[in-house]
């Protein structure tokens, strides 16, 4: 697997984790990008999603005000900042490569995934 998402952890209810996508043999820098998260017995679902350029971003309805998407093109790095972390934030966290350069919500809109990184949220 080349597409690589790192930073997950275990953190109290309140803490804060910063995750990284990155791919050092492909370059992603004019795709959309996107993280999902999975829990345990549910659907993989958007968590945020970003632009090719960084200038558009969305965040599901869960997240948003406390989750923070960006990229640094330079890098061929996506972020995924996660403040002020609840317990229901605990999952399996995906980065997925946009098919085209566009922002989108819809997991068919991925066709390139990495192996995820857990995330745990104790209260």
């Amino acid at each position: 697997v080349q597409l690589q998402a790192s930073g997950g952890g275990s953190v109290q209810a309140g803490g804060s984790l910063r995750l990284s996508c990155a791919d050092s043999r492909r370059t992603f820098s004019n795709n959309g990008v996107a993280w999902f998260r999975q829990a345990p017995g549910k659907d993989r679902e958007i968590v945020a999603a970003i632009n090719w350029s960084g200038g558009r971003k969305t965040y599901a309805d869960s997240v948003r005000g406390r989750f923070t998407i960006s990229r640094d093109r330079s890098k061929n790095t996506v972020y995924l900042q996660m403040d002020s972390l609840k317990p229901e934030d605990t999952a399996v966290y995906y980065c997925a490569v946009g098919r085209d350069s566009f922002i989108s919500t819809h997991i068919t809109s991925y066709n390139y995934w990495g192996q995820g990184t857990q995330v745990t949220v104790s209260s």
